[in-house]
């Protein structure tokens, strides 16, 4: 995998996930917990129940500043491993789609920039391709980024919370279910990220052609609509397995337990009916269009600039 591919996705891929963590959390905790009445309800909740507030005290003992300064620590619960691991995830996504284009069009990267486009359904080939290699190292990544999104109690609490960090969490889940435990809910994330990934890269290919004209580099604004069309498509497109993911992800938690993805899936329809397949579409889509756009135009940026450094 080209090293100027890893360093453009990894940088691409922090930059996108310090803006759409936020918003994932609330995502998560949506599709999981049936506490909240709505999105404002989760992200109220969060914000007065996991927020670290400080007190600020003036010059009299014992008396309170009523002006808190308030962090949003419930909101990047989990953002710490997949901060760590986006250069191996980013650079797998992007790199074994660049690879995977370039060995069924025979021919480089720079060549499809400079005009020489690759036909829809190699993109697409490609894009399907990149999810299921994605699916093999980020499946832990994953499980262990919901648990935490989902432990809403504090460390401070005696027997609150379950997982002091990410890598304890890992341990814990090893420790109960071994390596198979690691591995929950994978069968329904390939399922979401196979087809998604080839539909998040597909759009952002036709958009990016629609938008520039022949022979010329895409321009800024071409990249952003075209990533953040990309992002609003996949992800519109991923929702439904997304809950599936999200729900196996937590089973046997303490929560509702599911034996596979159709118990999941036939669970979920029966209880809750359709509309639970469409939970947190509103929030993915919101969060898809500026995290995709911002994605690819500093994937882009970077993978031109290190390329014409390279070539100096």
């Amino acid at each position: 995998m080209p090293f100027v591919e890893f360093i453009a996705g990894w940088i691409s891929g922090a930059v996108g996930l310090a803006i759409g963590h936020p918003m994932d959390t609330v995502k998560v905790r949506l599709q999981t917990q049936s506490t909240y009445k709505g999105i404002f309800d989760c992200v109220v909740r969060t914000y007065r129940h996991e927020g670290a507030h400080k007190s600020w005290r003036g010059p009299h003992k014992g008396i309170e500043n009523p002006q808190n300064i308030s962090q949003f620590h419930g909101f990047f619960k989990g953002m710490a491993f997949p901060v760590f691991s986006v250069a191996v995830s980013n650079s797998v996504i992007f790199g074994s789609y660049s690879n995977a284009l370039d060995y069924l069009t025979q021919s480089q990267h720079r060549e499809h920039d400079q005009g020489n486009k690759a036909p829809l359904w190699a993109v697409l080939t490609a894009g399907c391709f990149s999810g299921g290699i994605q699916v093999l190292v980020m499946a832990p990544v994953d499980l262990v980024k919901v648990r935490l999104q989902n432990q809403t109690a504090s460390r401070s609490v005696a027997g609150g919370a379950k997982y002091r960090s990410p890598m304890h969490c890992m341990a814990v889940i090893f420790r109960e279910d071994r390596a198979r435990g690691l591995f929950r809910g994978a069968f329904a994330l390939a399922l979401r990220d196979i087809p998604c990934y080839g539909l998040y890269f597909l759009p952002y290919e036709f958009t990016c052609r629609m938008l520039t004209e022949k022979g010329k580099q895409s321009s800024t604004y071409a990249i952003l609509m075209a990533g953040g069309i990309a992002g609003i498509v996949s992800w519109a497109c991923a929702t439904p397995m997304d809950v599936v993911k999200a729900r196996l992800q937590m089973s046997g938690t303490g929560g509702r337990e599911y034996s596979g993805t159709l118990h999941c899936i036939t669970a979920s329809l029966k209880e809750e009916g359709i509309r639970v397949f469409f939970k947190g579409l509103l929030l993915n889509s919101v969060r898809a269009f500026p995290v995709n756009a911002v994605t690819f135009l500093s994937y882009e940026t970077l993978i031109r600039s290190m390329t014409c450094f390279a070539q100096d």
